[in-house]
């Protein structure tokens, strides 16, 4: 009798491992490739090898970017061996202005089905919807997990940086959407909203039922700064506009806006400097602290679960 107990333990828990699968979630605003930034020390150039390294370091599985134009996804995909991507310029409906786009790694998932629509009263071409400032698009794809043959949907957005109805109604039709196409499958749902966790576009959401913020749901949480940076590393906000939500089915363990800094040459001094109290040859030099983009990404570890 024992040994059938244990042998009946045994099966379930291998059911249940399985069953569920654990995936880091993501979503970056990487700041669209722009002469300004240039000037002020952000260029792209610089940027690329540090938002990629990042991606890798944490070891993102599938995750939404904002602002991307085209040549930034080609450099992207230079140097994130492994993925694969979706998603098409605003502008155009090809590749033309900022691209919403999803990366991720193809050895993991199969891409059964995507496509885009805009956040506007029309929404399978290319226009500004209501109040907005800009067209703004959303990336969808359809995906099913390797391992397992899991299925979920994944939507990326940016929403209006301008248009307070814009954002109020993009909400709404997110919410129809994934009403519409998702039947009872998971869904995933990243972007930047612009709106915080205190606006109504973002309550909208997150007070549904439909979806969840995964800030909330999570079961570790480490969120030392807000999302916007302005890439400015000495500024400090609450404000967390660039979100992930889910729907029931996604188990949320961690949560973590990433503050990952890295630096560049200061013109001020070159000298090496030294620590009284480290060991003398360990040697400093002044350097500039600088960000990957004007957004923190953010990343969630979830597990898929039936």
């Amino acid at each position: 009798m024992k040994k059938i107990v244990t042998l009946l333990i045994a099966t379930c828990c291998f059911f249940t491992f399985v069953g569920a699968q654990t995936l880091h979630v993501g979503t970056y605003n990487i700041r669209n490739n722009n002469q300004g930034d240039v000037r002020e020390g952000n260029g792209w150039d610089k940027r690329c090898p540090v938002v990629t390294s990042l991606i890798r370091f944490h070891d993102f599985d599938i995750f939404g970017t904002q602002e991307a134009l085209y040549g930034q996804i080609k450099d992207m995909l230079a140097l994130l061996p492994g993925y694969g991507y979706i998603g098409v310029g605003r502008d155009d409906g090809k590749q033309k202005g900022e691209h919403e786009p999803i990366f991720y790694k193809t050895d993991k998932f199969k891409l059964l089905q995507s496509g885009n629509f805009w956040l506007s009263e029309t929404t399978d071409r290319p226009n500004v919807g209501w109040d907005a400032a800009l067209p703004r698009i959303c990336t969808w794809g359809h995906f099913q997990l390797r391992e397992n043959g899991r299925r979920f949907w994944f939507f990326n957005l940016h929403m209006d940086h301008i248009g307070v109805k814009a954002r109020a109604e993009s909400s709404k039709l997110i919410l129809t959407k994934i009403k519409e196409m998702c039947g009872k499958e998971q869904v995933l749902l990243t972007g930047d909203f612009n709106v915080d966790q205190t606006n109504d576009g973002y309550k909208l959401l997150a007070t549904s039922g439909i979806l969840m913020d995964s800030y909330l749901t999570a079961g570790i949480r480490f969120a030392s700064n807000g999302t916007f940076n302005a890439f400015k590393p000495e500024m400090k906000t609450d404000s967390r506009i660039d979100h992930i939500f889910h729907t029931k089915g996604f188990k949320v363990s961690r949560y973590g806006v990433l503050t990952d800094l890295y630096w560049s040459p200061s013109a001020a001094n070159t000298d090496s400097l030294k620590a009284s109290n480290a060991p003398q040859e360990i040697s400093f030099q002044k350097f500039e602290p600088r960000l990957p983009s004007d957004h923190y990404p953010v990343m969630v570890e979830v597990t898929l679960t039936k």
